[in-house]
């Protein structure tokens, strides 16, 4: 067995789970500088209202994307707990079932994507002076979506097998290719949003390309051989079980932030493209966090597969405080340098202060967020799926649309906006304190068995 690719179930815990996310952390900081430098560029060459157009996207984006990945989060959890018990036959079903799904689900997307995106931005209330670009801007993006939809199912399935690194050194590789093709397409052939879209969708390709060829070469056990794609009934109900739960909760709380966006988009293209810019910095926020989550769920999964449940506590246990203090961390350095941060995408007087206005209202709450995302990476990694997803849609979603729709027509004031996230971050976070304390997300032996995740 390679050195990068081995079972979380043995050996120094810090050590196991800090090995496999930073390599995870260092993707996602290239993915967030992959997704960031659109908007730069897009900002510094073509204004504005072009930065808003790009970035007023982001919600609708993440609606889709985040059910693809909530349902490779649940793939990922059988994975890694066939793979912990050692059971390659199970694992071997399981990884082309997961193939399989990514197929036709990259296909439903790109549908979706294309024939959708004008209505769904017009519902969104979105000016009509960025509406053009907008739309070219989707339609792209979600014609190449077959790429990003495709990467994503290898890395899901690479990573349940502990192989953090080579998803690292592909997103390393895909972004500096979408960094030249951005340059190359907006500053030398001035190709408008629609070229930041096309570097994005070559970018993706690519990253996927490399993931298959890697995964054509592995081993036997989780090997992809195109002639066994196809779905296993009872593999899939698996999944689906675990999976669809968190894919519907992001869904569900990306069609509640579609919801704030609409509110966003009522206030302007100025304050949309400040809004839209301390987005891409609040990604940096969320590094910590994304790749913890995926670290727990992976050491949560691989560790209940080889009934290692003591380990399993203590991991659970690191995983929630590193992720809650890095994320910490970032937040206060975005909190100070939040002035230059917003003034690289936009230097104009009113983006900045609306931008800032955000990131300070919002970055010393990282915690709270950070500590909802990763005990619901360690239910999940348990296979309770259920009740993270119950919690969030009821704090991310409802809470949020029906706080919004009181408070931004009495107020008439974006910072109803702005302070809507630190509040249901805060609802959730103690839901989880008081749930993690007190109920036994490690059940019973005979109630293992029954979840089907050993």
């Amino acid at each position: 067995m390679r050195k990068d690719i081995g079972p979380m179930t043995s050996g120094s815990i810090w050590k196991r789970m800090l090995f496999f996310a930073l390599p995870v952390l260092l993707g996602n900081l290239f993915q967030q500088l992959y997704n960031t430098v659109d908007s730069l560029i897009v900002g510094n060459f073509l204004g504005s209202r072009a930065l808003a157009a790009v970035t007023s996207s982001g919600s609708l984006i993440f609606m889709l994307v985040g059910f693809l990945n909530g349902i490779s989060s649940g793939a990922g959890v059988v994975v890694a707990s066939f793979f912990g018990a050692g059971d390659r036959g199970n694992l071997h079903r399981t990884v082309h079932t997961m193939v399989a799904f990514g197929l036709v689900f990259g296909l439903l997307m790109t549908f979706f994507g294309v024939v959708f995106s004008p209505q769904i931005l017009n519902w969104m209330d979105t000016p009509e002076s960025v509406m053009e670009e907008a739309v070219a801007y989707l339609q792209i993006y979600f014609s190449g979506s077959f790429g990003f939809v495709m990467y994503n199912i290898f890395v899901g399935i690479l990573h349940a097998v502990g192989d953090s690194r080579h998803p690292l050194y592909y997103l390393i590789f895909s972004s500096f290719v979408n960094l030249v093709l951005d340059l190359l397409f907006i500053g030398v052939f001035r190709t408008g949003v629609g070229g930041a879209a096309v570097a994005t969708v070559i970018s993706q390709a690519l990253s996927a390309g490399l993931c298959f060829l890697l995964l054509g070469k592995a081993e036997e056990s989780y090997r992809v051989e195109i002639r066994k794609i196809r779905f296993d009934r009872r593999i899939l109900a698996q999944i689906v079980r675990i999976g669809f739960p968190a894919g519907a909760q992001n869904s569900i709380i990306s069609f509640a932030n579609i919801i704030v966006q609409s509110h966003i988009n009522s206030f302007g293209e100025t304050v949309m493209a400040g809004y839209g810019a301390y987005t891409k910095i609040e990604g940096f926020g969320f590094l910590p966090i994304t790749s913890f989550m995926m670290a727990l769920t992976t050491f949560v999964g691989q560790n209940l597969g080889a009934k290692e449940y003591e380990r399993t506590r203590k991991g659970a246990r690191f995983g929630i405080w590193v992720s809650v203090i890095l994320a910490e961390l970032i937040g206060a350095l975005i909190f100070l340098f939040a002035p230059y941060l917003i003034a690289a995408f936009d230097p104009s007087l009113e983006v900045v202060r609306f931008g800032v206005e955000k990131a300070r209202t919002a970055a010393l709450f990282y915690c709270l967020l950070a500590y909802s995302h990763s005990t619901s990476a360690v239910l999940r990694g348990a296979g309770k799926a259920i009740f993270p997803m119950g919690i969030m849609v009821l704090f991310w979603c409802v809470v949020r649309v029906a706080f919004l729709s009181v408070m931004v027509p009495l107020t008439k004031s974006i910072q109803a906006v702005y302070w809507v996230y630190p509040l249901t971050w805060f609802l959730s976070s103690v839901t989880f304190f008081v749930y993690y304390r007190k109920a036994d997300w490690l059940p019973g032996q005979a109630d293992r068995e029954q979840t089907g995740i050993i």
